[in-house]
Protein backbone atom coordinates (compact mmCIF):
# COMPACT_ATOMS: atom_id res chain seq x y z
CA UNK A 1 0.00 0.00 0.00
CA UNK A 2 2.81 2.12 0.57
CA UNK A 3 3.89 2.89 -3.32
CA UNK A 4 0.64 3.42 -4.39
CA UNK A 5 0.16 5.89 -1.63
CA UNK A 6 3.14 7.86 -2.58
CA UNK A 7 2.37 7.85 -6.18
CA UNK A 8 -1.11 9.34 -5.42
CA UNK A 9 0.97 12.48 -3.44
CA UNK A 10 3.91 12.54 -5.40
CA UNK A 11 1.17 12.73 -8.25
CA UNK A 12 -0.60 15.38 -7.30
CA UNK A 13 2.48 17.45 -6.20
CA UNK A 14 4.10 17.21 -9.53
CA UNK A 15 1.01 16.72 -12.05
CA UNK A 16 -1.31 18.78 -10.58
CA UNK A 17 -0.24 21.85 -11.83
CA UNK A 18 0.63 21.18 -15.14
CA UNK A 19 -2.63 19.62 -15.64
CA UNK A 20 -4.55 22.72 -14.06
CA UNK A 21 -1.95 25.21 -16.11
CA UNK A 22 -3.41 23.10 -19.69
CA UNK A 23 -7.03 23.89 -18.27
CA UNK A 24 -6.05 27.60 -17.51
CA UNK A 25 -4.53 28.26 -20.26
CA UNK A 26 -7.49 26.97 -22.11
CA UNK A 27 -10.12 28.98 -19.57
CA UNK A 28 -11.63 33.13 -20.15
CA UNK A 29 -10.41 33.38 -16.33
CA UNK A 30 -10.10 32.43 -12.53
CA UNK A 31 -13.61 33.23 -12.09
CA UNK A 32 -14.68 31.47 -15.16
CA UNK A 33 -12.73 28.31 -14.99
CA UNK A 34 -14.19 25.67 -17.04
CA UNK A 35 -15.53 27.64 -19.45
CA UNK A 36 -13.35 27.07 -22.57
CA UNK A 37 -11.66 29.08 -24.86
CA UNK A 38 -8.51 29.15 -27.53
CA UNK A 39 -8.58 33.41 -27.69
CA UNK A 40 -5.71 33.37 -24.73
CA UNK A 41 -3.70 31.31 -27.41
CA UNK A 42 -4.38 33.80 -29.94
CA UNK A 43 -3.77 36.49 -27.67
CA UNK A 44 -0.60 35.13 -26.39
CA UNK A 45 1.21 33.77 -29.85
CA UNK A 46 0.19 37.08 -31.59
CA UNK A 47 1.03 39.59 -29.33
CA UNK A 48 3.56 42.13 -31.29
CA UNK A 49 6.06 41.48 -28.64
CA UNK A 50 6.23 38.09 -28.36
CA UNK A 51 8.86 37.28 -31.02
CA UNK A 52 11.04 39.49 -29.47
CA UNK A 53 10.75 37.93 -26.00
CA UNK A 54 11.67 34.55 -27.72
CA UNK A 55 14.60 35.75 -29.01
CA UNK A 56 15.44 37.60 -25.85
CA UNK A 57 14.70 34.26 -24.22
CA UNK A 58 17.03 32.30 -26.81
CA UNK A 59 20.37 34.75 -26.42
CA UNK A 60 19.98 34.99 -22.72
CA UNK A 61 19.98 30.94 -22.28
CA UNK A 62 21.99 29.79 -24.65
CA UNK A 63 24.72 33.18 -23.84
CA UNK A 64 24.46 31.68 -20.19
CA UNK A 65 25.13 28.17 -20.98
CA UNK A 66 27.77 29.15 -23.10
CA UNK A 67 29.10 30.86 -20.22
CA UNK A 68 28.82 28.50 -17.21
CA UNK A 69 30.12 25.84 -19.82
CA UNK A 70 33.29 27.55 -20.97
CA UNK A 71 34.11 28.15 -17.35
CA UNK A 72 33.51 25.04 -15.94
CA UNK A 73 35.44 22.79 -18.51
CA UNK A 74 38.51 25.20 -17.94
CA UNK A 75 37.71 24.87 -14.01
CA UNK A 76 37.37 21.18 -14.04
CA UNK A 77 40.15 20.62 -16.67
CA UNK A 78 42.89 22.52 -14.27
CA UNK A 79 41.12 19.96 -11.61
CA UNK A 80 41.54 17.03 -12.88
CA UNK A 81 44.28 17.03 -15.23
CA UNK A 82 46.43 19.44 -13.82
CA UNK A 83 49.18 20.26 -10.83
CA UNK A 84 47.47 23.57 -10.03
CA UNK A 85 47.42 24.44 -6.72
CA UNK A 86 45.25 24.69 -3.53
CA UNK A 87 42.89 22.49 -5.58
CA UNK A 88 40.23 23.05 -2.15
CA UNK A 89 39.41 25.81 -3.84
CA UNK A 90 37.56 24.13 -6.41
CA UNK A 91 35.47 22.99 -3.51
CA UNK A 92 34.89 25.99 -2.68
CA UNK A 93 33.52 27.43 -6.35
CA UNK A 94 31.10 24.50 -6.41
CA UNK A 95 29.46 24.44 -2.66
CA UNK A 96 29.42 28.16 -1.74
CA UNK A 97 27.87 29.94 -4.39
CA UNK A 98 24.55 27.77 -3.74
CA UNK A 99 23.80 29.48 -0.32
CA UNK A 100 23.46 32.81 -1.86
CA UNK A 101 20.08 33.44 -3.01
CA UNK A 102 20.06 34.58 -6.51
CA UNK A 103 18.18 37.59 -6.35
CA UNK A 104 20.79 38.67 -3.81
CA UNK A 105 23.75 38.11 -6.00
CA UNK A 106 21.64 40.06 -8.69
CA UNK A 107 21.04 42.69 -6.82
CA UNK A 108 25.32 42.34 -5.62
CA UNK A 109 25.78 43.66 -9.37
CA UNK A 110 23.11 45.74 -9.82
CA UNK A 111 25.14 47.75 -6.99
CA UNK A 112 28.35 47.63 -8.91
CA UNK A 113 27.34 47.92 -12.30
CA UNK A 114 24.10 49.84 -12.42
CA UNK A 115 24.57 53.21 -14.73
CA UNK A 116 23.04 55.75 -12.22
CA UNK A 117 25.00 55.20 -8.78
CA UNK A 118 26.69 51.75 -9.32
CA UNK A 119 29.88 51.87 -7.09
CA UNK A 120 31.70 50.92 -9.72
CA UNK A 121 30.47 54.11 -12.45
CA UNK A 122 31.00 56.25 -9.53
CA UNK A 123 34.06 55.69 -8.71
CA UNK A 124 35.72 56.22 -12.23
CA UNK A 125 33.20 59.30 -12.39
CA UNK A 126 35.54 60.64 -9.37
CA UNK A 127 38.27 59.76 -10.94
CA UNK A 128 38.14 60.73 -14.16
CA UNK A 129 35.59 63.56 -14.46
CA UNK A 130 33.67 62.33 -16.93
CA UNK A 131 30.04 62.38 -16.54
CA UNK A 132 28.96 59.76 -18.87
CA UNK A 133 28.36 56.15 -18.37
CA UNK A 134 31.04 53.27 -18.34
CA UNK A 135 29.36 50.47 -17.07
CA UNK A 136 25.59 49.31 -17.75
CA UNK A 137 24.18 46.02 -16.29
CA UNK A 138 20.72 46.34 -17.41
CA UNK A 139 21.70 44.88 -20.71
CA UNK A 140 21.32 41.52 -22.20
CA UNK A 141 24.85 40.92 -21.89
CA UNK A 142 24.76 41.43 -18.03
CA UNK A 143 21.93 38.79 -17.91
CA UNK A 144 24.11 36.37 -19.61
CA UNK A 145 27.00 37.25 -17.19
CA UNK A 146 25.39 37.22 -13.78
CA UNK A 147 23.28 34.54 -14.98
CA UNK A 148 26.66 31.64 -16.10
CA UNK A 149 28.20 32.81 -12.99
CA UNK A 150 25.24 31.46 -10.76
CA UNK A 151 24.81 28.89 -13.13
CA UNK A 152 28.61 27.60 -13.03
CA UNK A 153 28.84 25.31 -10.64
CA UNK A 154 26.14 23.31 -11.75
CA UNK A 155 28.07 22.84 -15.48
CA UNK A 156 31.15 22.26 -13.16
CA UNK A 157 29.21 19.18 -11.16
CA UNK A 158 28.04 17.76 -14.36
CA UNK A 159 31.81 17.46 -16.34
CA UNK A 160 34.42 17.33 -13.85
CA UNK A 161 33.26 13.59 -13.07
CA UNK A 162 33.36 12.55 -16.05
CA UNK A 163 36.86 14.39 -17.17
CA UNK A 164 38.35 12.71 -13.90
CA UNK A 165 36.85 9.55 -15.26
CA UNK A 166 37.54 8.73 -18.62
CA UNK A 167 40.12 6.37 -20.69
CA UNK A 168 43.34 8.67 -20.11
CA UNK A 169 45.45 6.25 -22.92
CA UNK A 170 43.44 7.62 -25.39
CA UNK A 171 45.47 10.96 -23.88
CA UNK A 172 48.45 8.87 -23.65
CA UNK A 173 48.27 7.77 -27.04
CA UNK A 174 48.31 11.19 -28.60
CA UNK A 175 51.45 12.43 -26.75
CA UNK A 176 53.02 9.31 -27.70
CA UNK A 177 52.53 9.71 -31.11
CA UNK A 178 54.17 13.58 -30.66
CA UNK A 179 50.67 15.48 -30.10
CA UNK A 180 51.22 18.11 -27.59
CA UNK A 181 49.08 19.02 -24.40
CA UNK A 182 47.02 21.16 -26.39
CA UNK A 183 46.72 19.25 -29.83
CA UNK A 184 45.82 16.48 -27.31
CA UNK A 185 43.45 18.58 -25.61
CA UNK A 186 41.20 19.46 -28.68
CA UNK A 187 41.48 16.22 -30.82
CA UNK A 188 41.08 13.80 -27.99
CA UNK A 189 40.01 14.92 -24.79
CA UNK A 190 37.35 17.71 -25.96
CA UNK A 191 35.39 15.16 -28.46
CA UNK A 192 35.40 12.75 -26.05
CA UNK A 193 33.85 14.81 -23.26
CA UNK A 194 31.34 15.97 -26.05
CA UNK A 195 28.44 13.88 -23.97
CA UNK A 196 29.23 15.47 -20.81
CA UNK A 197 29.61 19.19 -22.39
CA UNK A 198 26.21 19.35 -24.07
CA UNK A 199 24.62 17.37 -21.08
CA UNK A 200 25.60 20.41 -19.14
CA UNK A 201 25.05 23.18 -21.12
CA UNK A 202 21.57 21.82 -21.68
CA UNK A 203 20.99 21.30 -18.08
CA UNK A 204 21.95 25.51 -17.55
CA UNK A 205 20.01 26.34 -20.40
CA UNK A 206 17.18 24.64 -19.05
CA UNK A 207 17.94 26.50 -15.19
CA UNK A 208 18.42 29.52 -16.90
CA UNK A 209 14.93 29.07 -18.54
CA UNK A 210 13.50 28.62 -15.28
CA UNK A 211 15.52 31.41 -13.88
CA UNK A 212 13.98 34.93 -12.59
CA UNK A 213 16.02 36.10 -10.22
CA UNK A 214 18.69 37.55 -12.72
CA UNK A 215 15.78 38.50 -15.63
CA UNK A 216 13.62 40.55 -13.12
CA UNK A 217 16.54 42.41 -11.03
CA UNK A 218 18.76 43.13 -14.50
CA UNK A 219 16.41 42.53 -17.16
CA UNK A 220 13.21 44.32 -16.04
CA UNK A 221 14.85 47.94 -15.34
CA UNK A 222 16.51 47.77 -18.55
CA UNK A 223 13.31 46.72 -20.73
CA UNK A 224 14.40 43.48 -21.83
CA UNK A 225 12.08 40.78 -20.73
CA UNK A 226 12.07 36.92 -21.30
CA UNK A 227 9.45 34.50 -21.17
CA UNK A 228 10.00 33.99 -17.37
CA UNK A 229 9.47 37.76 -16.81
CA UNK A 230 7.10 38.59 -19.16
CA UNK A 231 4.86 35.96 -17.41
CA UNK A 232 5.11 37.78 -14.11
CA UNK A 233 4.05 41.21 -16.07
CA UNK A 234 1.25 39.46 -17.06
CA UNK A 235 -0.14 38.16 -13.29
CA UNK A 236 1.60 41.11 -11.35
CA UNK A 237 1.38 44.68 -13.40
CA UNK A 238 -1.00 46.50 -15.38
CA UNK A 239 -5.25 46.82 -13.74
CA UNK A 240 -6.31 43.74 -14.64
CA UNK A 241 -4.46 39.96 -14.28
CA UNK A 242 -4.75 37.80 -17.01
CA UNK A 243 -3.90 34.03 -15.89
CA UNK A 244 -5.27 32.61 -18.91
CA UNK A 245 -3.15 34.50 -20.92
CA UNK A 246 0.21 33.59 -18.55
CA UNK A 247 -1.18 30.14 -18.27
CA UNK A 248 -0.82 30.11 -22.47
CA UNK A 249 2.74 31.34 -22.25
CA UNK A 250 3.66 29.41 -19.75
CA UNK A 251 2.85 26.56 -21.85
CA UNK A 252 5.41 27.20 -24.22
CA UNK A 253 8.25 27.20 -21.16
CA UNK A 254 6.83 23.91 -20.30
CA UNK A 255 7.07 22.56 -23.18
CA UNK A 256 10.07 23.16 -24.04
CA UNK A 257 12.03 22.98 -20.29
CA UNK A 258 10.42 19.53 -20.96
CA UNK A 259 11.97 18.62 -23.92
CA UNK A 260 15.17 19.86 -22.88
CA UNK A 261 15.23 17.59 -20.26
CA UNK A 262 14.97 14.52 -22.09
CA UNK A 263 17.74 15.73 -24.28
CA UNK A 264 19.50 16.31 -21.30
CA UNK A 265 19.00 12.49 -20.26
CA UNK A 266 20.04 11.04 -23.85
CA UNK A 267 23.11 12.80 -23.40
CA UNK A 268 24.40 11.23 -20.02
CA UNK A 269 23.28 7.79 -20.92
CA UNK A 270 25.50 8.54 -24.10
CA UNK A 271 28.42 9.56 -22.05
CA UNK A 272 28.46 6.82 -20.37
CA UNK A 273 30.05 5.08 -22.92
CA UNK A 274 33.05 7.05 -22.72
CA UNK A 275 33.91 6.42 -18.85
CA UNK A 276 36.06 3.55 -17.69
CA UNK A 277 35.28 1.79 -14.32
CA UNK A 278 38.81 2.41 -13.34
CA UNK A 279 40.83 0.21 -10.82
CA UNK A 280 42.21 0.76 -7.65
CA UNK A 281 44.78 3.03 -8.21
CA UNK A 282 43.47 4.77 -10.84
CA UNK A 283 45.08 8.37 -11.66
CA UNK A 284 44.64 10.55 -14.45
CA UNK A 285 47.36 12.20 -16.24
CA UNK A 286 48.63 15.36 -14.35
CA UNK A 287 49.91 17.27 -16.84
CA UNK A 288 52.81 19.99 -15.03
CA UNK A 289 52.08 23.76 -15.88
CA UNK A 290 55.38 24.81 -14.77
CA UNK A 291 55.34 28.54 -14.92
CA UNK A 292 51.66 28.66 -15.65
CA UNK A 293 50.62 27.42 -12.20
CA UNK A 294 50.76 30.66 -10.22
CA UNK A 295 48.74 32.52 -12.98
CA UNK A 296 46.31 30.06 -13.50
CA UNK A 297 45.77 29.87 -9.98
CA UNK A 298 45.34 33.41 -9.76
CA UNK A 299 42.37 33.84 -12.41
CA UNK A 300 40.77 30.81 -10.10
CA UNK A 301 41.31 32.95 -7.40
CA UNK A 302 39.36 36.00 -9.25
CA UNK A 303 36.44 33.50 -10.42
CA UNK A 304 36.06 32.64 -6.66
CA UNK A 305 36.36 36.33 -5.69
CA UNK A 306 33.37 37.21 -7.90
CA UNK A 307 31.79 34.17 -7.38
CA UNK A 308 32.07 34.49 -3.39
CA UNK A 309 33.37 37.56 -1.65
CA UNK A 310 31.94 39.97 -4.03
CA UNK A 311 28.40 39.84 -3.64
CA UNK A 312 28.29 39.28 0.35
CA UNK A 313 31.20 42.13 0.54
CA UNK A 314 28.72 44.81 -1.48
CA UNK A 315 25.71 43.98 -0.05
CA UNK A 316 27.42 44.25 3.71
CA UNK A 317 28.71 47.67 2.44
CA UNK A 318 26.02 48.67 1.13
CA UNK A 319 23.89 47.52 4.19
CA UNK A 320 25.92 49.79 6.18
CA UNK A 321 25.84 53.42 4.04
CA UNK A 322 23.27 55.54 3.90
CA UNK A 323 22.99 55.65 0.13
CA UNK A 324 25.34 54.91 -2.87
CA UNK A 325 28.69 56.03 -2.07
CA UNK A 326 32.21 55.05 -2.87
CA UNK A 327 34.19 53.00 -0.22
CA UNK A 328 36.14 55.50 1.12
CA UNK A 329 36.92 57.88 4.49
CA UNK A 330 33.63 59.33 3.58
CA UNK A 331 31.71 56.46 3.26
CA UNK A 332 33.39 54.68 6.57
CA UNK A 333 32.43 57.64 8.70
CA UNK A 334 28.82 57.46 7.25
CA UNK A 335 28.31 53.59 8.26
CA UNK A 336 25.86 53.00 10.85
CA UNK A 337 23.36 50.43 11.16
CA UNK A 338 20.03 52.63 10.42
CA UNK A 339 19.09 50.23 7.60
CA UNK A 340 18.85 47.16 9.95
CA UNK A 341 17.01 49.48 12.40
CA UNK A 342 14.46 50.04 9.55
CA UNK A 343 14.03 46.19 8.07
CA UNK A 344 13.64 45.03 11.85
CA UNK A 345 10.67 47.93 12.70
CA UNK A 346 9.31 47.01 9.04
CA UNK A 347 6.26 45.10 9.85
CA UNK A 348 5.89 43.64 6.23
CA UNK A 349 9.88 42.37 6.38
CA UNK A 350 9.01 41.13 9.83
CA UNK A 351 6.16 38.75 8.70
CA UNK A 352 8.42 37.74 5.61
CA UNK A 353 11.21 36.69 7.89
CA UNK A 354 8.22 34.54 9.87
CA UNK A 355 7.15 33.20 6.87
CA UNK A 356 10.50 31.91 5.10
CA UNK A 357 11.73 30.51 8.82
CA UNK A 358 8.45 28.61 8.51
CA UNK A 359 8.46 27.68 5.45
CA UNK A 360 12.27 27.02 5.42
CA UNK A 361 12.34 25.08 8.77
CA UNK A 362 9.23 23.17 9.00
CA UNK A 363 8.62 22.91 5.35
CA UNK A 364 11.80 21.29 4.89
CA UNK A 365 11.12 18.55 7.73
CA UNK A 366 7.95 17.50 5.84
CA UNK A 367 9.54 17.34 2.59
CA UNK A 368 12.26 15.27 4.01
CA UNK A 369 10.42 12.87 5.40
CA UNK A 370 8.01 12.58 2.25
CA UNK A 371 11.68 12.28 0.50
CA UNK A 372 12.04 9.65 2.89
CA UNK A 373 9.08 7.14 2.06
CA UNK A 374 9.66 7.78 -1.57
CA UNK A 375 13.30 6.91 -1.60
CA UNK A 376 12.57 3.76 0.38
CA UNK A 377 9.88 2.57 -2.01
CA UNK A 378 12.15 3.35 -4.94
CA UNK A 379 15.03 1.55 -3.50
CA UNK A 380 13.49 -1.21 -1.64
CA UNK A 381 10.51 -1.84 -3.01
CA UNK A 382 11.60 -3.05 -6.51
CA UNK A 383 8.79 -2.88 -8.40
CA UNK A 384 7.48 -1.52 -11.73
CA UNK A 385 5.04 0.54 -9.43
CA UNK A 386 8.36 1.68 -7.39
CA UNK A 387 10.36 2.74 -10.83
CA UNK A 388 6.84 4.81 -12.11
CA UNK A 389 6.99 6.75 -8.50
CA UNK A 390 10.93 7.29 -9.53
CA UNK A 391 10.08 9.18 -12.68
CA UNK A 392 7.17 11.14 -11.57
CA UNK A 393 9.28 11.95 -8.63
CA UNK A 394 11.81 14.05 -10.41
CA UNK A 395 9.09 15.27 -13.29
CA UNK A 396 9.10 18.61 -11.44
CA UNK A 397 12.68 19.50 -11.71
CA UNK A 398 11.78 20.26 -14.89
CA UNK A 399 9.00 22.51 -14.63
CA UNK A 400 10.32 26.55 -14.26
CA UNK A 401 9.02 27.95 -11.06
CA UNK A 402 6.68 30.60 -12.08
CA UNK A 403 5.37 28.51 -14.28
CA UNK A 404 4.71 25.95 -11.20
CA UNK A 405 2.98 28.70 -9.64
CA UNK A 406 0.29 29.54 -12.42
CA UNK A 407 -0.83 26.20 -12.30
CA UNK A 408 -1.17 26.13 -8.51
CA UNK A 409 -2.99 29.31 -8.75
CA UNK A 410 -5.15 27.67 -11.01
CA UNK A 411 -5.72 25.16 -8.58
CA UNK A 412 -5.64 26.70 -5.36
CA UNK A 413 -8.20 29.85 -5.96
CA UNK A 414 -10.77 26.79 -6.34
CA UNK A 415 -10.21 25.67 -2.50
CA UNK A 416 -9.55 27.13 0.72
CA UNK A 417 -5.63 27.19 0.49
CA UNK A 418 -5.91 29.93 -1.70
CA UNK A 419 -3.68 33.14 -0.60
CA UNK A 420 -2.52 30.90 2.61
CA UNK A 421 0.98 30.14 3.70
CA UNK A 422 -0.12 26.23 3.11
CA UNK A 423 -0.69 27.22 -0.89
CA UNK A 424 3.56 28.18 -0.91
CA UNK A 425 4.11 25.16 1.31
CA UNK A 426 2.70 22.23 -0.88
CA UNK A 427 4.27 24.68 -3.78
CA UNK A 428 7.37 24.37 -2.46
CA UNK A 429 7.66 21.17 -1.66
CA UNK A 430 6.19 19.92 -5.30
CA UNK A 431 8.50 21.71 -6.54
CA UNK A 432 12.25 20.84 -4.92
CA UNK A 433 11.15 17.42 -3.50
CA UNK A 434 14.08 16.14 -5.86
CA UNK A 435 16.43 17.90 -4.32
CA UNK A 436 15.17 15.68 -0.72
CA UNK A 437 14.51 12.65 -2.58
CA UNK A 438 18.21 12.70 -4.81
CA UNK A 439 20.53 12.40 -1.44
CA UNK A 440 17.94 9.94 0.55
CA UNK A 441 17.90 7.54 -2.90
CA UNK A 442 21.78 7.25 -2.68
CA UNK A 443 22.23 6.42 0.95
CA UNK A 444 19.62 3.79 0.70
CA UNK A 445 21.47 2.53 -1.94
CA UNK A 446 24.01 1.91 1.09
CA UNK A 447 22.54 0.48 3.30
CA UNK A 448 22.57 -3.34 2.60
CA UNK A 449 19.47 -5.39 2.95
CA UNK A 450 20.86 -8.20 5.16
CA UNK A 451 21.44 -5.66 7.82
CA UNK A 452 17.10 -4.99 8.15
CA UNK A 453 17.33 -9.04 7.52
CA UNK A 454 19.35 -9.91 10.39
CA UNK A 455 17.37 -7.65 12.90
CA UNK A 456 14.21 -9.28 11.82
CA UNK A 457 16.13 -12.57 12.48
CA UNK A 458 16.78 -11.40 16.25
CA UNK A 459 12.98 -10.50 16.73
CA UNK A 460 13.18 -6.76 15.48
CA UNK A 461 9.94 -5.53 14.06
CA UNK A 462 9.79 -3.42 11.10
CA UNK A 463 9.41 -0.04 12.61
CA UNK A 464 12.80 -1.30 15.63
CA UNK A 465 14.50 -1.96 12.93
CA UNK A 466 13.46 1.17 10.81
CA UNK A 467 14.42 3.39 14.05
CA UNK A 468 17.73 1.40 15.20
CA UNK A 469 19.35 0.28 11.99
CA UNK A 470 18.12 2.33 9.19
CA UNK A 471 17.90 6.12 10.05
CA UNK A 472 20.99 6.37 11.96
CA UNK A 473 22.64 4.95 9.10
CA UNK A 474 20.55 7.47 6.57
CA UNK A 475 21.52 10.42 9.46
CA UNK A 476 23.77 11.85 6.73
CA UNK A 477 21.61 11.62 3.64
CA UNK A 478 18.85 13.16 5.94
CA UNK A 479 20.97 15.90 6.75
CA UNK A 480 21.80 16.91 2.97
CA UNK A 481 18.62 16.70 2.06
CA UNK A 482 17.10 18.56 4.62
CA UNK A 483 19.82 21.42 4.18
CA UNK A 484 19.02 21.33 0.60
CA UNK A 485 15.69 21.76 0.74
CA UNK A 486 15.53 24.28 3.70
CA UNK A 487 18.15 26.74 1.86
CA UNK A 488 16.11 26.28 -1.23
CA UNK A 489 12.91 27.03 0.65
CA UNK A 490 14.59 30.22 2.04
CA UNK A 491 15.87 31.77 -1.15
CA UNK A 492 12.07 31.10 -3.24
CA UNK A 493 11.24 33.35 -5.54
CA UNK A 494 9.90 32.85 -8.89
CA UNK A 495 6.92 30.67 -7.30
CA UNK A 496 6.72 33.04 -4.36
CA UNK A 497 5.89 36.06 -6.42
CA UNK A 498 3.34 34.00 -8.08
CA UNK A 499 1.51 32.33 -5.32
CA UNK A 500 2.45 35.16 -1.94
CA UNK A 501 -0.08 37.34 -1.09
CA UNK A 502 -0.54 40.04 1.80
CA UNK A 503 0.21 38.11 4.81
CA UNK A 504 2.36 35.46 3.22
CA UNK A 505 4.84 37.41 1.58
CA UNK A 506 8.64 36.14 1.95
CA UNK A 507 12.07 37.49 2.28
CA UNK A 508 13.08 37.19 -1.54
CA UNK A 509 9.79 38.64 -2.39
CA UNK A 510 10.22 41.18 -0.02
CA UNK A 511 13.88 42.01 -1.17
CA UNK A 512 12.37 42.05 -4.89
CA UNK A 513 9.84 44.87 -3.76
CA UNK A 514 12.80 46.97 -2.78
CA UNK A 515 14.79 46.08 -5.27
CA UNK A 516 11.63 47.47 -7.29
CA UNK A 517 11.33 51.05 -5.03
CA UNK A 518 15.46 51.35 -5.35
CA UNK A 519 15.82 50.94 -1.68
CA UNK A 520 19.33 49.57 -1.59
CA UNK A 521 19.33 49.71 1.70
CA UNK A 522 17.20 47.89 3.18
CA UNK A 523 17.39 45.30 0.59
CA UNK A 524 20.99 44.99 1.48
CA UNK A 525 20.32 44.62 4.88
CA UNK A 526 17.73 41.73 4.62
CA UNK A 527 19.72 40.40 2.38
CA UNK A 528 22.85 40.15 4.62
CA UNK A 529 20.09 38.60 7.69
CA UNK A 530 18.90 36.14 5.00
CA UNK A 531 22.19 35.27 4.22
CA UNK A 532 23.14 34.57 7.85
CA UNK A 533 19.71 32.69 8.77
CA UNK A 534 20.73 30.20 5.87
CA UNK A 535 24.46 29.58 6.79
CA UNK A 536 23.17 29.22 10.65
CA UNK A 537 20.64 26.55 9.39
CA UNK A 538 23.09 24.67 7.49
CA UNK A 539 26.04 25.16 10.02
CA UNK A 540 23.07 23.47 12.89
CA UNK A 541 22.05 20.80 10.57
CA UNK A 542 25.44 19.45 9.74
CA UNK A 543 26.40 19.76 13.63
CA UNK A 544 23.39 17.60 14.54
CA UNK A 545 24.50 15.31 11.50
CA UNK A 546 27.70 14.82 12.98
CA UNK A 547 26.33 14.23 16.19
CA UNK A 548 24.23 11.67 15.19
CA UNK A 549 26.94 9.79 12.83
CA UNK A 550 29.25 9.56 15.87
CA UNK A 551 26.48 8.17 18.07
CA UNK A 552 26.02 5.71 15.00
CA UNK A 553 29.47 4.74 14.86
Amino acid sequence: MLTPALIVIVGFLSVCPVAMLLLGSFSEGLNAFGTFTGAKYINAYTDPEFAGIIINTLIFTVGSAFVATLLALFLAYLNTRTNIPFKFLFQVITLVPMMIPHILFAVSWVLLLNPTNGMLNLFLRQMTGWSGISFNIYTLQGMILVEGLLDLPIAYLVIAPAMASFDVSLEESSRVCGGSNLRTLFKITLPVLRPAILAAATLVIVRSLASFAVPSVIGMPGRIYVLATHIYRVVATGYTTDYGLAAAVGMSALVASITLIFVYRHLTREGEKYVTVSSRGFRPTVIDLKGARYPLFGIVGVLSFLLIVLPVAVLFYTSLVPYSMVPGAKAFAAMSFRHYSAVLGDPVSIVSLKNSLLLGTGGATLGVVLSFFVAYAIVKVKSRSSGFLESLSFLSFSFPGIVVGIGFMWFFVQTPLYATIWALLIGYIATYLPYGIRPLTSAFVQIHANLEESSRVCGGGPFYTMRRIVLPLLAPGIVSGWILMATMFLRELSLSVVLSRPGTEVLAVQILRFAEDGLWGRLSALGIVMIGISTTLVVIATLLGRKFTAVKS
